[in-house]
């Protein structure tokens, strides 16, 4: 089976779609006809799932979009056992930062996704109230982050990366809120309180670039918790500074462990977002690392 090109027509507010006609040309281009890949553009979710389910097992797949699309993708990926390359075209793009793609031209990562070899990565599982099975690359956000991320969904579509999520946090900061977060880790209790937020992140960066855990790895077998207590208005925007430097793992507030198994009770039902999707509102949240789950084309 050919490699498979799959362009998401909604990525970063519908830009994506004017790459359709530029990969064609450049995919005719190719100099032998045997190389060229498949190309396909579904407009929906639906479609795009059943288009991974017909293809072959272990076939590559080149994901034309950011880390949106590449999370409404895992479930078919993973069930295939599908080679995953990317071309970076996203509101956030935080997969592509990791993979070390972000400051190519959609030629270089086109070719790049194409032809390099591929290598594992972790993949997060996630279980919400003991029934809904979902999957993440980058990152899991829970409370104020999850917020953040559905305000950042709906911004507007001439601003991307940073830029977006900051003025969604500067919206949400209007409506902070902390929730009652019981946090436990490889089943012992690290955490009960208070929270703005709890996040677990398999990237060294979520939102658009921001560095929230600068040291994780994306192939080490383990994620990374952060969690904040109690935060108000005025303390939220004071350490927004410290977060854009990486400077905010040492606040008394925040909290962080790498971690293979975690869990997240809420005494009600917070907010629950995953590589920048949100997933709705839950009360109990099973977080799970997948080792080598995945066959990724990074750089």
């Amino acid at each position: 089976m050919k490699a498979l090109i799959l362009i998401n027509p909604h990525a970063a507010g519908g830009q994506a779609r004017k790459l359709k006609l530029p990969i064609k040309a450049w995919c005719e281009a190719m100099p032998t006809k045997s190389e060229q890949p498949q190309i396909a553009s579904p407009e929906s979710i639906e479609n795009a799932l059943t288009l991974l389910s017909e293809l072959p097992p272990r076939t590559r797949v080149v994901v034309v979009g950011g880390d949106g699309t590449l999370n409404q993708m895992l479930p078919a990926l993973l069930h295939g056992g599908h080679e995953v390359g990317l071309v970076p075209f996203g509101s956030g793009n935080d997969c592509a930062r990791a993979w070390g793609l972000h400051r190519m031209s959609w030629q270089q990562a086109l070719a790049h996704a194409l032809h390099a070899t591929s290598s594992a990565i972790d993949i997060g599982r996630l279980e919400l109230d003991k029934k809904a099975i979902h999957y993440f690359h980058s990152s899991l956000a829970v409370g104020f982050d999850a917020s953040v991320g559905n305000r950042a969904l709906a911004g507007p579509n001439f601003l991307r990366g940073l830029p977006r999520y900051l003025l969604a946090t500067l919206r949400e900061l209007a409506h902070l809120k902390n929730w009652f977060l019981k946090v436990e880790v490889e089943g012992l209790l690290i955490h009960e309180g208070a929270t703005l937020l709890a996040s677990a992140l398999n990237t060294p960066t979520y939102g658009g670039g921001m560095p929230a855990v600068p040291h994780a790895l994306i192939n080490d077998g383990k994620f990374n918790l952060l969690i904040g207590g109690t935060f108000g208005q005025l303390q939220t925007l004071l350490m927004l500074p410290r977060l854009l430097l990486g400077k905010h793992l040492s606040h008394p507030r925040i909290q962080s462990c790498a971690f293979r198994n975690a869990t997240i009770h809420c005494a009600s039902l917070v907010p629950v977002a995953a590589d920048g999707e949100t997933l709705g509102f839950s009360s109990h949240i099973q977080v799970t690392c997948l080792p080598n789950a995945l066959q990724v084309v990074k750089f």
